[in-house]
């Protein structure tokens, strides 16, 4: 089971996923309202936490999560000085005080698996957004968090951001099975076969300029 709440003023997509025969949840991007996900979240067991990446709208509640569940948060090992620096996360441009999400326990890499019972995610590093965003695909879903949104495609503007690092994360994306339901950072799901027909960041590369 996968639920999905849009939390937080930029209306992060924090999600869930779930096997409820084991009883496990990974926690995917909670942004913000660390109270909704508890409740959602329910009695299930949570194993992990997961940034797709280190900007302050997906970590927001890490800390309150983590000291909750005594669970690890994983990111990739290019972003995580990101979760501890208020400057590199952007919260400190939004925030008096910035933003401080507990460090990493993991460091994850391209080909890392994380298991929450029957189900297992491997990592896909696509940089672009920012340098250590991922991916996470099992079976017939992926999460591409800010990497590719239904009808576009994550900013490259912002720190450490990069248009040709993006543009090649998403022609990576372009070669999986088209049958992927996706579920991104922001916004509606989708499936990746729409997106390879009416994405215009998959066939125009001037878009990336």
């Amino acid at each position: 089971m996968i639920k999905t709440l849009a939390v937080g003023d930029l209306q992060t997509n924090c999600h869930l996923l779930i096997d409820e025969e084991a009883r496990e949840c990974v926690v995917i991007d909670p942004g913000a309202e660390p109270l909704r996900i508890i409740e959602a979240i329910g009695s299930n067991k949570v194993t992990c936490i997961v940034n797709t990446h280190g900007h302050d709208d997906h970590i927001g509640a890490n800390a309150k999560l983590k000291a909750k569940y005594s669970c690890p948060i994983c990111v990739h090992r290019l972003d995580a000085p990101m979760l501890t620096d208020p400057n590199q996360n952007l919260s400190s441009s939004f925030f008096l005080a910035g933003l401080k999400s507990p460090a990493a326990g993991r460091l994850l890499e391209e080909g890392d698996e994380i298991t929450c019972g029957k189900f297992k995610l491997k990592v896909l590093h696509t940089p672009g957004h920012t340098p250590g965003s991922i991916c996470l695909i099992s079976g017939g879903f992926i999460f591409t968090g800010d990497t590719l949104f239904c009808g576009s495609v994550g900013r490259w503007d912002l720190p450490g951001g990069n248009a040709t690092e993006l543009k090649k994360s998403i022609g990576k994306l372009a070669l999986l099975p088209d049958s992927l339901k996706i579920y991104s950072g922001h916004g509606d799901s989708s499936v990746l076969k729409e997106e390879l027909a009416h994405n215009p960041f998959f066939t125009d590369s001037t878009l990336y300029e």
